[in-house]
């Protein structure tokens, strides 16, 4: 549901009496202060931050199975990614090394 459709739900019910003036503003500013923590893309940099290589899942440098913790897709299909990207258009394999150089490795 969306932040502008609990809003509306709020109003309902404050209006049918439901809630008081006091209950109506308190979920009004917390609906509000959780609606703009999750804008779409708003925390892109700090889910970035959160990167790590896999000290478990590796085949190599562990950063297809960092990527594949972080999302929740398999490494394997992160793999076929950057095998894909490599052979087809030349810069996978950059990528890859970039980030097994400065992507730190998750300590477990």
């Amino acid at each position: 549901m969306s932040v502008s459709e609990e809003l509306k739900r709020l109003h309902e019910l404050h209006q049918a009496g439901a809630l008081s003036d006091e209950e109506f503003a308190r979920a009004k500013e917390k609906l509000l202060q959780s609606g703009a923590s999750q804008q779409p893309g708003g925390d892109f940099a700090t889910e970035v931050g959160k990167l790590r290589r896999s000290t478990t899942d590796r085949w190599l440098g562990g950063v297809c199975g960092g990527i594949a913790k972080q999302s929740g897709i398999e490494s394997w299909i992160w793999r076929l990614i950057f095998v894909l990207v490599a052979t087809c258009l030349g810069f996978g394999g950059l990528i890859y090394i970039l980030m097994w150089i400065f992507v730190p490795t998750d300590d477990q």
